[in-house]
C-alpha cells in the first residue's frame, strides 16, 4: 500500500497499519477514533483560521521562522505570535 502525499496518515490510519506496515494496535486505534468522533463534532471558527494553523504547524518542519513568519504576512495573515515561536520553534 503507498502511503505518501498529504493524506497518508489518514489512509494509514483507515488500513489500521504503520507506515512501515507494522500493524497499529487495536487500542490506539479506539483512542483515535473516539477522539475524532468527538473532534468531527466540534464547530469550526472559520477556513482560514484553520488554514493558517495548518501552515503554522506544518510550516515550522520545513521553515525556520523569519522565512514562515514572512510567508505569513506576505500570503496576507498575521505573523508568528510569541505562543507558535515558543512552541515550535525553541
Amino acid at each position: 500500500m503507498d502511503f505518501s502525499g498529504p493524506d497518508s496518515i489518514d489512509k494509514a490510519i483507515e488500513a489500521g497499519l504503520d507506515l512501515d506496515g507494522t500493524p497499529i494496535p487495536s487500542e490506539m486505534l479506539s483512542l483515535y477514533r473516539e477522539v475524532m468522533a468527538k473532534e468531527n463534532d466540534r464547530k469550526r471558527s472559520g477556513v482560514k483560521k484553520s488554514m493558517r494553523n495548518r501552515i503554522v504547524r506544518t510550516g515550522s518542519k520545513h521553515f525556520n521562522k523569519e522565512t514562515l513568519n514572512t510567508k505569513l504576512i506576505n500570503a496576507g495573515w498575521d505573523g508568528l505570535r510569541t505562543n507558535e515561536i515558543d512552541f515550535f520553534f525553541s
